[in-house]
């Protein structure tokens, strides 16, 4: 069965737009292991990806996507012109990985994070936990489900 994941992108940096346009993209720039990890160890191809709009009036869920590629060396870790460039990283020992998604669907109307708070159902949701930032994260089964019927309404 697909694991489902939030996957945050401040739309002014990269768009659910943007996603439409390209079909695809690599998620370059993750500068936090645990996400990494996430990225390189547990992510599959189809697993699926709630499309999160972070720093953003309102933030919130934007669409869905979906693993089109396994983990591979992120190339912003060798472009010295890049915000993401690790001077410590190299081809033979890459520090840094990230998986390719393709767009899914867009949402009719974005489920903003007031929305998913205010929905009692969602207690287990990691963006909705006090101190959670992370730019990737897991989302349980229910969860997913349960989003999905919000989109609906």
């Amino acid at each position: 069965m697909a694991k489902i994941w939030l996957m945050k992108s401040e739309p002014d940096v990269y768009s659910i737009d943007q996603l439409i346009k390209d079909k695809t993209t690599w998620w370059t720039g993750v500068r936090n292991y645990q996400a990494r990890n996430f990225m390189m160890k547990e992510m599959q191809l189809g697993d699926i990806v709630l499309f999160y709009h972070s720093n953003a009036e309102p933030p919130g869920i934007a669409g869905l996507a979906k693993v089109t590629t396994l983990a591979q060396p992120d190339p912003s870790q060798f472009d010295k012109k890049s915000e993401s460039f690790d001077p410590k990283a190299t081809a033979q020992k890459p520090n840094w990985f990230c998986v390719e998604v393709g767009f899914e669907r867009k949402f009719k109307n974005l489920i903003s994070l007031d929305e998913l708070r205010k929905n009692s159902k969602l207690q287990n949701l990691l963006v909705l936990k006090k101190g959670q930032r992370l730019s990737i994260q897991p989302v349980e089964k229910t969860d997913y489900l349960e989003i999905l019927k919000m989109e609906k309404k």
